[in-house]
């Protein structure tokens, strides 16, 4: 009887090698499985299935996993306003471990002997896969290919060549990597430490001209409204605003940042719907939450994603700071206001019945109604008594060493 191995597919050059790779040189019944988490139309989808099947696979399995996708990760990177390297929203990384989850979920479920993935040794996602499936499925044999015969793309396509595979072999010039939080878009430009993407390289390009304001409703943190329209999953609510706010070029950048096998990467990206939505939901956050909140959620959310992006979804800490970052969003409610432009929005400013900008208790530098001028006198010359104290002292050590 064949050993079983489940292989995480997407129907690219790597993981075709893959299904041939196992099934006619180390003999094993392949389960192919595709965990779509937002980059996948329903006709691709059973394109990609379609083309596992003629590769020579026992099973294939399809996980519509947009809506877990966003209620066990993306939902703490908005309530964190994680962006990496203050410039990148973590697309990529937090799309390849709900991935794995689910992969390593699958391959538990049907009792397989080994488990792979189609990584090179060059990048992230080999261990962000790596670690979830040691954590998850301990025993359970990673095998990987590409990786461990260091494999060229030449080699590849003259192996399934051989093999009689029909695909489309030609290279595009630019990787492109879509998903619910956002698309990466990796070429010649990026490379190199200079250099930006032409227009042409882009996914969605620029159709809108003419200047849009958008409502975002907010209840507890979460995206549950654009222009009133409501959703009835906060997943949807973001693909729909990316609808909006994509054609006008908007949350395209580069970022370059350290690797997790510690060499620096660049990569472009383009992510209207989770720019917007972040800087929207913080200009939110900003008006309903205290000084010491705002302050220990940075802390907090800058660890969060860090480790995040390094595959660490696992560590009980995450629990930890998910529990404090849910706390946090009791009041984040109201609407958001924003004006979209091209390759460009701005916040224009928030509704919300919990906003601390009240004019009940006072307006920054014209009047105040919580406390007296008198008041003030006497605070601050507390506030500061320490300080002063310390001067004072000071002073008075230094006249005793000049003498």
């Amino acid at each position: 009887m064949s050993k079983k191995i489940v292989l995480g597919f997407s129907g690219g050059l790597d993981t075709s090698y893959c299904v041939k790779y196992f099934t006619e040189e180390l003999g094993y019944e392949v389960h192919s499985i595709i965990v779509n988490t937002g980059g996948f139309s329903a006709e691709e989808l059973q394109q990609i299935e379609k083309h596992a099947y003629r590769l020579g696979v026992k099973t294939h399995k399809t996980v519509d996993a947009v809506k877990s996708y966003y209620d066990s990760i993306i939902k703490f990177l908005i309530y964190g306003n994680v962006l990496k390297n203050n410039t990148y929203p973590l697309s990529v990384s937090a799309e390849r471990l709900s991935q794995a989850l689910h992969i390593a979920s699958y391959a538990e479920e049907i009792g397989a002997d080994a488990v792979a993935h189609g990584s090179t040794g060059a990048g992230n996602d080999q261990v962000r896969f790596d670690m979830v499936f040691h954590i998850m499925i301990p025993g359970v044999e990673i095998i990987t290919p590409i990786r461990d015969l260091k494999l060229s793309r030449e080699e590849e396509i003259a192996y399934l060549q051989s093999k009689g595979v029909d695909m489309n072999f030609e290279k595009a010039a630019y990787s492109i990597n879509k998903g619910l939080w956002g698309t990466s878009v990796g070429g010649r430009e990026t490379l190199s430490s200079k250099g930006i993407l032409p227009e042409e390289a882009w996914p969605t390009q620029v159709t809108k001209t003419e200047a849009e304001e958008v409502k975002l409703n907010f209840e507890k943190g979460e995206l549950v409204g654009v222009n009133n329209k409501p959703f009835d999953h906060p997943s949807k609510a973001i693909q729909y605003l990316q609808t909006l706010a994509g054609p006008f070029g908007i949350g395209r950048d580069i970022h370059i940042g350290d690797t997790i096998i510690g060499i620096k990467g660049r990569v472009g990206f383009e992510a209207a719907a989770p720019m917007v939505i972040l800087k929207a939901h913080h200009a939110l956050e900003k008006h309903v939450l205290t000084k010491w909140q705002l302050n220990w959620k940075d802390q907090l959310a800058q660890f969060y994603g860090n480790w995040l992006h390094e595959g660490q979804i696992l560590d009980p800490i995450m629990r930890d700071i998910e529990n404090f970052l849910e706390s946090s969003q009791r009041n984040v409610t109201g609407a958001v206001y924003v004006q979209l432009l091209p390759y460009r929005f701005q916040v224009i400013g928030i509704e919300s019945p919990y906003d601390l900008m009240n004019s009940k208790f006072g307006k920054y530098g014209e009047m105040n109604t919580g406390f007296t001028g008198d008041d003030v006198k006497g605070f601050s010359r507390i506030f500061g008594n320490q300080t002063m104290m310390y001067h004072l002292v000071k002073e008075e050590n230094d006249k005793k060493e000049r003498r």
